[in-house]
C-alpha cells in the first residue's frame, strides 16, 4: 500500500491517467504541461500516406505545431494503461484556414519516471468540412 490507502497499482494507473490528461491537453493547446514529456521523447507519427519522426521535447512540439498550427478540442477520448505506459483513443476538432476539421487517433505511449519517453501515433488524416460531410451523408454511425 501506498499513502492514502492506494494499491501501487491504483497509483501507477492514477499517474499513468494524469499524463494522459496531459497529453490531451498538449493536443489541444500545442504546448506540454511541465514534466509531461522526457527530455529525449521520440515521435513516431503516421498518417494515411506519410510519416514522421522527431526527437527531443523541442521537436516533438515543433511537429504537434506544424500540423495542427490552431488550438483544438478533443471532445472524444479512450484511455488503456499497458505495462509500459497507456494507450489513448481521441477524437480531434479544430479551426484553420476558415475551415473546420476533424480526425481520429490511436496513441500509444511509452512512460519513465522522467516522463512520456516514445508516442507512436496512428491518425485517420485531416478531414475537412466537406468530407466530414461527406462522411456523414454516406454512413450511420452505430457509435459516435
Amino acid at each position: 500500500m501506498t499513502a492514502l490507502g492506494t494499491t501501487t497499482s491504483e497509483a501507477s494507473t492514477e499517474r499513468l491517467r494524469t499524463m494522459a490528461d496531459g497529453l490531451v491537453v498538449f493536443l489541444e493547446t500545442g504546448s506540454p504541461p511541465d514534466e509531461l514529456f522526457a527530455p529525449d521523447v521520440f515521435l513516431d507519427f503516421t498518417m494515411p500516406t506519410w510519416r514522421l519522426q522527431a526527437e527531443g521535447v523541442a521537436d516533438v512540439v515543433a511537429s504537434r505545431r506544424a500540423g495542427h498550427p490552431s488550438p483544438g478540442r478533443v471532445p472524444r477520448q479512450r484511455f488503456d494503461p499497458t505495462a509500459s505506459g497507456f494507450v489513448l483513443e481521441v477524437e480531434e476538432t479544430w479551426a484553420s484556414g476558415g475551415e473546420q476539421w476533424y480526425s481520429r487517433e490511436l496513441i500509444r505511449a511509452d512512460v519513465s519516471e522522467q516522463g512520456i519517453t516514445g508516442l507512436s501515433v496512428y491518425c485517420t488524416g485531416d478531414w475537412d468540412t466537406a468530407r466530414v460531410a461527406e462522411h456523414a451523408a454516406a454512413v450511420s454511425l452505430i457509435r459516435p
